[in-house]
């Protein structure tokens, strides 16, 4: 999407920061990216990578509104946004129509492991268990021992039979969410470009090199101390875009837009 390649995986503790805007999607009533029905009118977004659906928590930083929303789609197109959210999402964060918000994304791990289990047609990993071999039991009737009286004959007991364990179809996750939009304080930060994260002082160098402007930026204990390719801060998501586009085009494939 947008010329840059992403690649979806499961990941249920994502926390990411960056721009949000909003997603078209397949128009009302079309079909997302996992086969729901998309609503302009509801809490939906779209995401490049996440498993869907999922649950994420969206913070507008610039207001401190956050609100949960259901992700069923993939985008956004435009490479330097972190997620796409529907107009009524959007409404309910105060992001602007046609602009964007410095945003939180924070995954939701126990709703979205629920929607993971509830997906029609995912089968469950079950182990097989092999069970003991049952040996022949071989019995005989013996005379009573001295000064007891011999039982009266024991009728046959009437054998037992187990009810198969009767299993439950899980039904489909409602597509719903409450909208509870929880008012926080704001905390804006600075729009960077980031090029990547590397572990080796002399790797980070080279990938700087390749960008102008980028420098490399050590965090993180001394012990175990990792290097980040950065540009910025922008002044404007504009700024950020040019930057993003230029750091593309040098070749450097998972460079994204964050707040910091």
């Amino acid at each position: 999407m947008g010329g840059v390649w992403s690649y979806p995986r499961e990941d249920f503790s994502l926390v990411e920061t960056g721009l949000a805007a909003r997603h078209a999607g397949p128009g009302w009533g079309g079909q997302t990216a996992n086969g729901e029905a998309w609503s302009d009118g509801r809490a939906l977004a779209a995401h490049r990578t996440l498993q869907l659906p999922a649950v994420v928590l969206v913070t507008n930083l610039e207001n401190g509104r956050s609100l949960a929303v259901r992700v069923n789609d993939r985008g956004p197109v435009q490479p330097g946004r972190v997620i796409g959210l529907s107009s009524r999402a959007a409404a309910l964060l105060g992001v602007p129509e046609g602009g964007t918000a410095q945003v939180r994304v924070a995954v939701d791990g126990d709703r979205s492991r629920a929607l993971s289990e509830a997906v029609p047609g995912r089968a469950a990993t079950t182990v097989p268990i092999e069970t003991a071999p049952r040996a022949a039991v071989a019995s005989e009737s013996l005379a009573p021992p001295p000064g007891a009286r011999a039982a009266g004959t024991v009728a046959a007991a009437v054998p037992v039979r187990q009810a198969a364990a009767e299993v439950t179809p899980v039904a489909a996750a409602d597509l719903a969410l409450p909208e509870t939009v929880t008012q926080g304080a704001p905390h804006p930060g600075r729009l960077y470009v980031e090029a990547g994260t590397l572990s080796r002082p002399d790797a980070a160098a080279r990938l700087a090199a390749r960008v102008p402007g980028a420098r490399v930026e050590a965090f993180g204990p001394r012990r175990d101390q990792q290097y980040r390719v950065r540009l910025g801060p922008f002044a404007d998501a504009a700024s950020a875009d040019a930057a993003l586009e230029r750091t593309l085009a040098a070749g450097v494939s998972g460079a994204r837009i964050l707040v910091d």
